[in-house]
């Protein structure tokens, strides 16, 4: 990694929209950071993709960042992490941070009860990839884990407080309040948009993991540890690719993000294929 430069950007990608709230919190922390974001919006969702699959996709994400002269990329999507991290780490010479080692690690320190609850989609909640990491961290902990797959369209149509989400919420987080967690990671990164809600149903004594808040302090101690901290004073520009309906995605971005999204371009799936 001695070749590496601390005026290059950092790489995010996801499987499409939900790795937004990762940038977010990486916007937050690294504010003078340049960050450049694919969303793979043409092959989502990964979760009922084959690992194979998966991990092919990764690599050539992984592939397309580069190409753009990333210092570290970012795997901002549960599946990805669960899956490909390894084969990532093996081919590729820059620091490449998942999302689940950081937030299963933020939730071992946070809980006091020993009782963390997950949500996730289903192919985060079968493949166990948080409940394994959070055992290796704590074997005293119980955990608890429940799918909730209607959280993402629903958190793309923007229903924050619709009270179809309330209903939902109840009827998913029902048996999680009934265990007495006292932490419940939010294990899909488009459910930080809905923590309000998950707050008000879970009880306001359970404190929420938001993943993407714990990835981007583990990505800044990566950084600052190899030196690749930008030491610019000047705010970091963020550019956008997808390889699919950039216009649903600006849409849909301007949410997750809080902010106003420019300069979103499409990748055709034939260039990724070609990695």
């Amino acid at each position: 990694m001695e070749n590496l430069d601390s005026n290059k950007p950092i790489g995010v990608f996801d499987s499409g929209i939900g790795g937004l709230t990762v940038v977010r919190q990486l916007i937050s922390v690294l504010p003078n950071e340049d960050i450049i974001y694919f969303g793979d919006t043409a092959r989502v969702p990964y979760g009922s993709k084959s690992n194979a699959t998966v991990i092919e996709y990764s690599i050539q994400n992984a592939k397309f960042l580069l190409e753009h002269k990333v210092k570290a990329i970012v795997v901002a999507c549960n599946t990805a992490s669960s899956v490909a991290l390894p084969a990532l780490e093996e081919r590729f010479n820059v620091p490449i941070i998942g999302v689940i080692i950081p937030g299963a690690n933020h939730a071992v320190k946070s809980t006091q009860n020993k009782k963390i609850g997950i949500i996730g989609t289903r192919a985060t909640i079968t493949n166990k990839a948080y409940s394994t990491q959070i055992k290796t961290l704590g074997d005293d902990v119980e955990v608890f884990e429940t799918a909730c797959p209607l959280f993402v369209p629903l958190a793309e149509e923007g229903w924050i407080n619709h009270d179809a989400t309330i209903l939902v919420a109840k009827e998913y987080l029902g048996e999680l309040k009934s265990q007495n967690i006292d932490t419940l990671v939010l294990g899909c990164t488009h459910y930080p948009i809905l923590s309000e809600v998950i707050k008000k149903v879970i009880g306001e004594n359970v404190e929420l993991i938001d993943s993407g808040v714990a990835t981007a302090d583990e990505v800044k101690m990566e950084l600052e540890k190899l030196g690749l901290i930008n030491k610019s004073n000047a705010k970091g520009s963020y550019k956008f690719y997808v390889s699919d309906v950039p216009a649903k995605f600006k849409e849909v971005a301007e949410l997750f993000m809080g902010r106003e999204v420019i300069n979103v371009e499409k990748v055709e799936l034939e260039h990724l294929q070609s990695f």
